[in-house]
């Protein structure tokens, strides 16, 4: 309690110096953080380390115009010295009407382990690496980490908001790839977050297990051959990707660009009656704040393939005129479908498992062409050989709407919670 009230004290003080100033909106926060990590660097243990790290984060408007930067230097002096500079900023910037700070806001977050127990960071990284030598001995390890969080945080704005809290969490990490002779595959990763990790062997969560095992299966690797149009099955990953793009149209950025695909959409299908996306905000190490300092209640994004809501910060929806709907930084689930994972495949005549997408930014109108990463080929509902320098393309609203199956099964890393999906229709090359 005594490092919050010793937050809560900072941002209260910096507050009035940033009034003192001559601000007429601001918004502060401080913030703390402690991270005790055990790293491993080719399968081997590398690093016990402790940090501990405070930063405040200052936004201030004067005249309609707004400046924002971070302080590490919490003496008095220094925060003095840089909102003097921030005012200047200020002064320089461009006077926009939509720029304002959160009011009215209050709420106190405490969640997750608040303290780090070291050994069940060392027990875990040794469940790691002894299945990686019993299980996949040519995956190599070439970075990982086991992992507690705590997070503390007091946010204050001239507009009486008061949010803080504390997040404690656990989280593991792996990366690698998989040798033989001179074979190798390429890089692929697993991570999350949990309150505990003791429930179950490290290599159980965030799909760890599984993603060694699948790094080995593509150490060699086929070309595609003729070109086709096929379906694709969608790892939990992959469908973050498409999420990802989904969620870009719903914020901001192109809502204010004007080139968000859906921004009059709302109660109208967007994709197929089986996604459901919706908030998850009281997963591990996220706390339903927004950015912007507004309390953020559950929400459904899409339901039943029908658009519920557009995702405007408070500047967004002064920007635009559109209904502000205050999300968290993270936290977001699909609901899982009623098909086993294992018959997603039946009826797919070629296609490919796609462990990860890279196709940089799709067009305005979602066409993209793309390499699949961490990929296997399907043939007759058959999962084969791994696959090298496969293009697919398409468009990504169309494949919202061409989702034909979700499956039960889901991984759990935390700030996603996402199963696997499976979209018809894509052209391979």
């Amino acid at each position: 309690m005594g490092a919050v009230m010793n937050l809560q004290d900072t941002a209260g003080h910096a507050l009035a110096q940033m009034r003192a100033a001559g601000f007429e909106h601001a918004q502060v926060t401080a913030a703390h953080s402690q991270l005790n990590e055990l790293n491993v660097n080719h399968n081997e243990p590398s690093l016990l380390r402790s940090t501990d790290s405070r930063k405040l984060s200052l936004m201030g408007i004067v005249d309609g115009r707004m400046a924002s930067t971070e302080v590490a230097d919490l003496d008095p002096e220094a925060i003095r010295s840089r909102v003097a500079g921030l005012f200047a900023d200020a002064a320089a910037a461009p006077r926009d009407a939509a720029n304002a700070v959160s009011a009215g806001q209050h709420t106190r977050v405490v969640k997750g382990p608040q303290e780090a127990q070291l050994d069940t960071l060392a027990a875990k990284m040794g469940e790691l690496l002894a299945f990686r030598q019993r299980e996949t001995p040519r995956m190599i390890v070439e970075e990982a980490d086991a992992k507690h969080t705590l997070y503390r945080w007091h946010t204050l704005t001239t507009g009486g908001s008061d949010l803080g809290g504390s997040l404690g969490w656990y989280g593991m990490m792996v990366a690698g790839s998989a040798r033989e002779g001179r074979a190798c595959s390429s890089l692929n990763y697993a991570y999350g977050a949990a309150d505990s990790l003791t429930a179950a062997p490290a290599v159980d969560f965030f799909g760890i297990g599984e993603m060694m095992r699948q790094t080995e299966r593509q150490i060699h690797t086929e070309p595609l051959g003729a070109r086709f149009v096929g379906d694709v099955v969608l790892s939990p990953d992959a469908v973050a990707s498409l999420l990802g793009w989904l969620q870009g149209h719903l914020g901001d950025t192109q809502l204010i660009a004007g080139s968000s695909l859906y921004r009059a959409s709302v109660g109208q299908p967007i994709a197929s009656s089986l996604l459901t996306l919706r908030s998850r905000f009281d997963a591990p190490g996220v706390a339903p704040v927004s950015p912007d300092g507004f309390n953020a209640p559950p929400v459904t994004i899409v339901r039943e393939g029908v658009l519920q809501a557009l995702t405007p910060s408070l500047y967004g929806s002064r920007k635009t005129g559109l209904l502000h709907v205050p999300v968290a930084g993270s936290g977001w689930e699909v609901a899982a479908g009623a098909t086993p994972r294992a018959e997603l495949l039946a009826g797919i005549s070629r296609g490919a498992v796609v462990g990860q997408f890279s196709m940089g930014n799709p067009a305005a109108n979602g066409d993209f062409s793309g390499v699949i990463k961490n990929s296997l080929r399907i043939t007759d509902g058959v999962v084969g050989p791994a696959l090298s320098e496969t293009m697919v393309s398409g468009n990504m609203s169309r494949m919202l709407r061409e989702i034909v199956a979700v499956s039960r099964e889901r991984i759990d890393s935390g700030g996603l919670l996402l199963p696997w999906i499976r979209v018809a229709n894509l052209h391979f090359s």
